[in-house]
């Protein structure tokens, strides 16, 4: 009965996925299958797979003759990568203090970390601004990468915390007993058997941040450093919009997520899954 009900929890997160995966695709190929059209076409036959007639590659022309495209990728896939990576590691290694060591306080400051959840960083932009023109750090790439580690790292701890408490005691003892060192054991034993939770983590800090138009228009705005989602909005006009060229953007700045999504899609599932079915 138990396996029964176990199967029946996977086939249906495993649908839910499926259907939620469907929906989100949907417009992103609308947004692909229209970059390739004419401004006419676009608008007449928004739902159709282009054809010799209404074929068009004018908006890749537009996009990589107009402005420093390949710097605005440059930028993104720089501040996204150091963002993630010291999300994970510094998430990571907070969500096992948590877990291993009880100490007094300990579910304050989770309860403390966790309030980043529920209240969006957007709220403090002005203190924000305040403090990056206050360093000396505006219009750089490490402002932005500071912003979005602080913004990943509430989502970061409170996932990997529950999934840190479900490793078990015996084997970190046993590392203990054998000699290794609480580093040795954390990168040695602990990282490799929460990947599924760190691939699910990576996913879902990696998309808000190479999708965000908010903090680099604020922090960032010089030519210089800035990133795809900003560099993009140069074809959007107060009177004319070059369709063309905004989807062209946006096609290839899908790129970058669709690797990851496939890369981790695996280690996702499993992530989602092994949290929400015992």
């Amino acid at each position: 009965m138990n396996k029964g009900n176990k199967l029946t929890s996977h086939l249906s997160v495993h649908l839910i996925l499926i259907t939620y995966t469907l929906i989100c695709i949907m417009p992103l190929v609308l947004v692909i299958i229209n970059s390739f059209k004419t401004k006419k076409y676009i608008f007449t036959e928004p739902m159709l797979l282009p054809t010799p007639e209404s074929f068009s590659l004018v908006g890749y022309q537009t996009v990589l003759e107009q402005g420093d495209f390949f710097g605005y990728f440059s930028n993104s896939i720089t501040v996204t990568v150091l963002a993630l990576f010291f999300v994970l590691l510094l998430g990571a290694m907070a969500a096992y203090a948590l877990a291993e060591y009880k100490f007094k306080g300990s579910a304050l400051l989770g309860l403390y970390l966790a309030v980043g959840i529920m209240i969006p960083i957007r709220l403090g932009t002005v203190g924000i601004l305040d403090f990056v023109v206050d360093v000396g750090i505006e219009n750089t790439l490490f402002a932005l990468i500071c912003v979005y580690i602080a913004q990943g790292l509430p989502l970061s701890v409170f996932i990997l915390t529950e999934f840190m408490r479900q490793l078990s005691s015996d084997l970190k003892d046993a590392a203990r007993v054998d000699g290794l060192s609480e580093y040795a054991i954390f990168f040695r034993i602990v990282l490799p058997l929460i990947r599924p939770a760190l691939a699910t983590v990576a996913v879902f800090t990696m998309i808000p941040i190479w999708n965000d138009l908010w903090f680099p228009l604020i922090l960032a705005p010089g030519d210089e450093v800035k990133t795809v989602t900003l560099g993009t909005q140069q074809f959007i006009g107060q009177f004319v919009t070059n369709w063309n060229a905004v989807l062209s953007a946006l096609s290839l700045a899908l790129v970058p997520v669709l690797i990851l999504y496939i890369i981790f899609s695996k280690q996702l599932i499993r992530g989602i899954t092994s949290g929400a079915v015992k």
